[in-house]
């Protein structure tokens, strides 16, 4: 691989893991502020959305010593299919496992590009950008972490739930 094209496809990852981050905290927010009756998902959901937002700090870091800037379509529209993805759970009795679900499979797709972007650093000699990158890589990698150990303990309380005839849905 070229010098240029791995710079190229490099800066293009950047540009998608911003908007991906963008996408995560549309997904993440309105997740957090509906949540009644599971304290510890509100939480880790809070912990990882301060996270995200040091993340997005990082790639701006990133891209600004790079001379490029985010792409602003690209975060907006990311953004924008974040928050309808988030709101099409909202209808479903069991909203709060079907949130695990999605979670963590939207962990383990930014692990992977995570995972991609740093293999396109050392490829186009942006080591400086790797450790940041690792940093975010990391985060993603302890909030996959969390959802697996959390996806039985949370199907049980929403059945328990469930079963009382509580409010098991959020």
């Amino acid at each position: 691989m070229s010098d240029t094209t791995a710079q190229h496809l490099f800066l293009t990852g950047l540009k998608n893991a911003h908007a991906m981050e963008n996408q995560a905290l549309s997904i993440m927010k309105p997740q957090a502020s509906r949540i009644e009756n599971y304290p510890e998902v509100e939480a880790q959901l809070n912990r990882h959305i301060a996270e995200t937002e040091g993340q997005i700090a990082r790639l701006d870091s990133i891209l600004d010593a790079l001379g490029s800037d985010k792409s602003g379509l690209k975060d907006m529209a990311m953004s924008l299919a974040g928050s309808f993805a988030a709101v099409g759970h909202t209808v479903a009795p069991d909203e709060i496992v079907k949130n695990a679900f999605a979670n963590y499979a939207f962990e383990n797709y930014e692990i992977a590009a995570y995972k991609s972007l740093i293999t396109l650093a050392r490829a186009s000699g942006n080591l400086d950008a790797i450790p940041a990158l690792e940093q975010n890589l990391a985060e993603e990698i302890a909030m996959a972490e969390w959802l697996d150990a959390n996806i039985e303990p949370v199907t049980l309380k929403f059945s328990s739930l469930k079963e009382a005839g509580e409010t098991a849905k959020k």
